[in-house]
């Protein structure tokens, strides 16, 4: 029995995952989510993951961003004693957050294949674009929870390689469209 890696996350139609809720993220169209109308269906999907996430993983960048936000997020108090992986090379063991449960750094794809070998449920991937190309080049990712929003952005952070490589077949677990345009798109990966 192996873990599951979900990653999840807001996609724009043109793939691009960067800078969802603001500028300060980097992307000069940031914040595209929050210009979408609102429409409190098209947010289930993150309310559904909740039961199926026993860990969440994220990289450097991503954990720096969310850690001091989500730590003490009304929103996000279901995570807070979760187990949390960071991937990265570069981040300290003294750096990590106080106060967010435990967490884990992983050195390397090889930490992370090792962490799949081991018991336990899913684990979501938040944010995170880089790392989620290189888990998906490693064939480690199992699953996209995504949410399509209606918005071309062109430039900037794109959730998928675009590196040669064989082709990864898809299966369409679960879709659903709501009215202020946004998709729900539930893929498993095939092996």
């Amino acid at each position: 029995m192996t873990r599951e890696l979900v990653y999840t996350g807001f996609m724009s139609l043109d793939g691009v995952v960067d800078s969802p809720g603001g500028k300060e993220e980097g992307h000069r169209s940031g914040g595209w989510v929050m210009d979408t109308e609102f429409v409190p269906e098209a947010y289930s999907l993150k309310g559904e993951e909740l039961a199926d996430t026993t860990a969440l993983m994220f990289g450097r960048r991503s954990y720096e961003a969310f850690a001091p936000i989500w730590r003490d997020s009304a929103d996000h108090a279901a995570y807070k004693e979760l187990p949390k992986y960071v991937v990265s090379t570069s981040l300290e063991d003294d750096a990590v957050i106080e106060g967010w449960g435990p967490i884990t750094i992983l050195r390397s794809i090889d930490d992370i294949a090792e962490l799949k070998r081991g018991d336990g449920g899913a684990v979501f991937i938040h944010g995170s674009a880089e790392l989620a190309r290189r888990l998906a080049d490693a064939d480690l990712i199992d699953r996209y929870n995504l949410l399509v929003f209606p918005v071309l952005l062109g430039e900037g952070k794109s959730l998928f390689s675009r590196a040669d490589r064989d082709k990864r077949q898809l299966r369409l677990k679960e879709s659903a469209t709501y009215s202020n345009g946004v998709a729900k798109l539930v893929y498993d990966v095939l092996r």
